[in-house]
């Protein structure tokens, strides 16, 4: 029998299976369901939650251990850059074609290398945020960069748009999926058929961007880790 690595009870009236990065099965179940009932509808899904675990693993694997060695490779806006570690420089970090840390701060490299992101991405993702938002008259209140570990995007309903920081690692085309979903959220609130109509008006291409996230999501979320 699979293991369940985290149960989850709620008001929802189905099941709901959630495979995580690391490979762990998350269960997501009605609060009235017995656990033996629970095994047993997780038998007839055995074979998909076997491969989706799979899946995972191999990911895992693959994804990098970013260790901030000389000519390490990072990501930014769908380009792989290398890193150049320096003896002396007047910033700790910079990037010109290529990132360059200064060795005295090794120690601190993970902590710089976030707050270099969130600077760029909330510079990058702002400007495809007014753009699309004057191409579309879809006015937004305030926009912020967060920390979310699933989620790319949201949209409170009083207007507000957060965009996860590590999407400035994605090619633009991906960045400017995320910002038109999140726009098309100011209009339409849940994702109805109205919502993706919208979207695909917008970006008749957006299903290949929104595969790429899935597929690629796990290396982004994991880069500096």
């Amino acid at each position: 029998m699979v293991k369940i690595d985290k149960l989850i009870r709620s008001k929802r009236k189905s099941l709901g299976l959630e495979i995580t990065p690391d490979a762990r099965l998350i269960v997501r179940a009605p609060l009235k369901i017995s656990l033996s009932d629970i095994k047993k509808l997780l038998l007839g899904k055995l074979s998909w939650i076997r491969e989706k675990q799979k899946i995972a693993r191999e990911k895992h694997l693959a994804s990098p251990s970013e260790k901030f060695s000389d000519m390490e490779e990072f990501l930014y806006v769908g380009e792989s850059y290398p890193l150049v570690i320096l003896e002396n420089s007047e910033c700790p970090l910079s990037f010109n074609k290529g990132f360059q840390l200064v060795r005295d701060y090794l120690p601190s490299a993970q902590k710089l290398f976030i707050e270099w992101y969130k600077k760029q991405a909330y510079s990058k993702i702002k400007e495809r945020l007014d753009f699309y938002s004057n191409l579309l008259g879809y006015t937004y209140r305030r926009f912020a960069v967060s920390d979310a570990q699933k989620r790319w995007g949201s949209c409170s309903s009083k207007g507000n748009i957060h965009i996860n920081w590590r999407l400035i690692m994605a090619p633009l085309n991906i960045i400017d999926y995320v910002v038109i979903h999140e726009l098309v959220h100011l209009k339409e609130r849940n994702h109805s058929k109205k919502f993706w109509d919208k979207v695909k008006i917008i970006r008749s291409d957006y299903k290949q961007r929104r595969k790429w996230l899935k597929e690629n999501g796990h290396i982004l979320m994991r880069a500096l880790d």
